[in-house]
């Protein structure tokens, strides 16, 4: 940041006067004031201590003494056991704010033609199932991340590999043909994701039955799980499938399609969109190729039965199949084969995939497989792995049918909006489709920022009842804070108040509101770390910070009251840039703020 470098340069320049030293700037120890003490930034003194042959408290105390002498910039310091809090001129912090209130997207930078494209990959449902609770931190995750990543200047491609192939595919088809007496989304009026997987559920339940009944007849679980009819049945369907057979082709496309329409809807719903849609059936074959192509260069090796494999014992892992005995493909193929058409598709920088962490080894390995085959970005992709999220009530099975639907969820997080804003009498003055706005956006904002501010890489408990409340760190208060900016602001407008050319003198100028647009100018710093550490969270949490700070602020002093006219127009200046500041924040976590609540 450019105070930083700043005030780094003042200290360099004051120890060679005050002792003689050249120290490098970056050798200079800067941190943020800690809020228990008075100041804005602390020179940590320590270093010098050897050097100059005082203590810390004499050198600290000589070097905030010439600083404030020579420095306009620095307005006054105390030191504290060897470290130097220099307290920043109010000058300065509101020439700030007057240069943060001329960038709209203040803290954004712009992708250039030079910029590095970054293909992000999220999502990757399965079509035999709709999406849930697991499949929304996903999609947000990767949604934010992509976000974020444009924010900090990247090109970037954001993607989905849909695994619309396999046995689990053909399970919920063949249950359908069984027992689903030619339903169809629209016969049912059910949403077609929802509609297939009730069959796979169906699926489920029928071959448990088949498998306890061939235990009853003395066959070993294995056994049973193998002989099951409907085992037999979907295996063969699969084969059928891989054969290219017209029927079975023709009811996998049609159930697809009802799976496709209700994802559309449920992505729209959440605010998810893609620029590039990958489908494994059209994958798999290319990365076959891409095996057989590796094991004729003698980078894989095949067995004895047909199967071909990766010898990774070099790596310090172990041999990874590739190809199964009946020269079927498994996911590590699949994922080959995507690499390759995404790599002819777009000019990869940098390639990152969204998945949980219970899939840390296959990525290594995907990571040293595609270095082998020749993809320049292979070595260095990047698995974001996050943890997993739970319910109070304990971990979810789609087979049981016991996950929590997607699109369920999101009804009753909007529903309880809706029923907390009344309870609050927060919709007093609304009509009925204004309420139903307001309770959409402050229900999916709960739900997507109580999932956001967790440390991705944690594994999280959603309560979907804490996540709604109005007070602490959630959705609904930040946006709340939002609506409240705004609200004055029009009362500011409706009062024909003109605030965006004066500013007040820098005495009038309040500690609480000086700390205020100091926070303000970390959100660019706050924006390049979420990007490099992958962390939307360090977004979120940074804008509940600002909007607590301003809440204080807010009940503390007179903005529209306030007689002082420049120190009035300061105020509805430094609001009006919470609220921006806050809007763009959100705005890369996905969540929309309204105008008024």
């Amino acid at each position: 940041m450019k105070l930083e470098l700043k005030i780094a340069e003042i200290t360099a320049n004051a120890l060679k006067s005050l002792y003689g030293i050249d120290v490098k700037c970056s050798d200079i120890q800067l941190q943020k004031t800690k809020k228990d003490f008075e100041g804005d930034l602390t020179i940590v003194i320590f270093p010098f201590v050897k050097t100059v042959r005082k203590s810390p408290d004499v050198i600290g105390n000589e070097l905030g003494n010439f600083i404030c002498e020579h420095e306009s910039l620095v307005e006054n310091f105390n030191v504290i056991k060897g470290f130097l809090n220099l307290c920043i001129s109010k000058k300065h912090w509101i020439d700030e704010l007057s240069e943060i209130n001329k960038n709209d997207t203040f803290g954004y930078k712009t992708a250039t033609d030079d910029s590095p494209l970054v293909m992000v990959e999220y999502s990757s449902p399965n079509t035999n199932k709709p999406l849930h609770l697991g499949h929304i931190r996903n999609n947000l995750l990767g949604y934010s991340l992509s976000e974020i990543l444009k924010a900090n200047g990247y090109k970037v491609v954001k993607t989905n590999i849909v695994n619309d192939r396999g046995i689990h595919i053909c399970k919920s088809m063949l249950a359908w043909q069984k027992f689903g007496n030619g339903a169809t989304p629209q016969s049912t009026g059910k949403k077609g994701d929802h509609l297939v997987g009730d069959f796979y559920v169906k699926f489920d339940k029928e071959y448990k039955k088949q498998i306890d009944e061939l235990k009853a007849q003395g066959q070993s679980e294995e056994d049973a799980k193998r002989n099951a009819p409907l085992m037999i049945e979907a295996q063969e369907m699969l084969r059928k499938w891989e054969a290219g057979d017209a029927n079975v082709r023709s009811l996998w496309n049609e159930m697809n399609s009802w799976v496709y329409a209700g994802f559309d809807e449920t992505y729209k719903r959440l605010g998810i969109d893609f620029d590039k849609i990958y489908y494994e059936s059209q994958t798999y074959l290319e990365g076959k190729s891409k095996v057989e192509e590796g094991l004729a260069k003698g980078i894989f090796h095949k067995k004895a039965d047909g199967s071909v494999w990766a010898n990774l014992t070099a790596e310090g892992l172990d041999e990874k199949l590739l190809l199964r005995a009946d020269g079927t493909s498994v996911y590590m193929t699949q994922d080959i084969g995507t690499a390759k058409l995404r790599f002819e598709d777009f000019p990869i920088d940098k390639m990152i995939y969204v998945v949980g962490n219970e899939q840390n080894y296959h990525f290594q390995v995907l990571s040293i497989l595609l270095d082998k085959l020749g993809f320049s970005w292979g070595k260095d992709l990047v698995h974001f792995s996050y943890g997993m999220v739970e319910l109070p009530e304990g971990k979810m099975k789609s087979r049981e049918g016991t996950v929590v639907d997607a699109d369920d969820l999101m009804d009753e997080m909007i529903n309880t909006a809706k029923e907390t804003s009344q309870e609050l009498g927060k919709q007093n003055s609304q009509n009925e489709a204004e309420s139903d706005e307001i309770a959409t956006t402050v229900g999916l904002g709960a739900l997507k920022y109580f999932i956001l501010k967790v440390d991705p890489r944690k594994n999280m408990l959603f309560d979907p009842k804490e996540s709604i409340d109005f007070n602490g760190n959630t959705g609904p208060f930040i946006q709340y804070t939002h609506a409240r900016i705004k609200s004055v602001l029009r009362k500011a407008a409706e009062q024909g108040i003109n605030f965006e050319d004066t500013m007040p003198k820098p005495d009038a100028v309040s500690e609480k509101e000086a700390y205020l647009i100091q926070q303000m100018t970390l959100f660019p710093e706050i924006v390049r770390q979420a990007g490099n550490e992958y962390s939307p969270s360090v977004i979120a949490n940074y804008i509940y910070d600002l909007g607590k700070e301003y809440n204080q602020f807010y009940h503390d002093f007179s903005i529209l009251k306030e007689e002082n006219e420049s120190l009035r127009s300061f105020r509805l200046l430094l609001s009006k840039n919470i609220a921006k500041i806050i809007k763009l924040g959100m705005n890369l976590l996905g969540i929309k703020v309204p105008e008024r609540m």
